[in-house]
């Protein structure tokens, strides 16, 4: 049986833009508790309530699931994207392939590297970190004397890359761009290890590259 909580999400995937009073009738409990759900759930950034107006007087909230939220419930996406990638395979030799996912690993690199250009090479890695959480990995850094090495726990891409690995591409050119340096691909996932790992050269904190 689900709880109230699942029901509400349910609710706000079938029916975005919610009220309170929408979501009470829904899930068949009163609007305070809704309130108390809705307030939790925000808190952990699975909804997110805007103002709407509906004739005179304030305007209401109303409440829909934001990106985590909608991650809450299955998808199928990497099943697309097999087959997506199983047509493009098709039409292009592996190197192209590979080519493609590097260059649009370059693209999102080329869009963020402007707000790296000032920062030390200790705050780029940091910014790397950031940047690949928010592609889905789970990043754990490791310094070295002369050199870093930072390793994804997951890979977001596993179920795609164990068909297509020339998906890995992706990440390494996109650390590698962002730092303007070649790095090391040492472990990896989709080989059978527990965590795919790259090795970092240590530049000099004061150094801007």
């Amino acid at each position: 049986m689900k709880s109230t909580r699942e029901k509400i999400l349910m609710s706000l995937l079938k029916k975005p833009q919610s009220t309170v009073s929408d979501l009470a009738e829904a899930v068949k409990i009163n609007n305070i508790s809704v309130r108390h759900h809705l307030s939790n759930l925000q808190a952990d950034n699975l909804i997110t309530a805007e103002e709407e107006r509906h004739g005179v007087g304030r305007p209401r909230l109303v409440y829909s699931l934001t990106e985590d939220g909608m991650e809450k419930f299955p998808t199928r996406y990497w099943r697309l994207a097999n087959r997506i990638l199983g047509q493009v395979r098709n039409s292009l030799t592996p190197q192209q392939l590979k080519d493609l996912f590097s260059s649009i690993a370059s693209d999102i690199a080329k869009d963020h590297k402007k707000n790296v250009s000032q920062l030390s090479f200790e705050e780029k890695i940091n910014y790397v970190n950031q940047l690949l959480n928010e592609e889905g990995f789970e990043v754990e850094l490791e310094k070295k004397d002369s050199h870093y090495v930072l390793h994804e726990v997951n890979c977001p891409y596993f179920q795609v890359v164990q068909n297509h690995p020339e998906v890995c591409t992706f990440d390494q050119v996109l650390i590698s761009e962002m730092l303007s340096i070649p790095i090391e691909k040492i472990n990896c996932i989709v080989s059978g290890a527990k965590q795919c790992s790259y090795i970092i050269p240590l530049i000099n904190s004061m150094e801007k590259v």
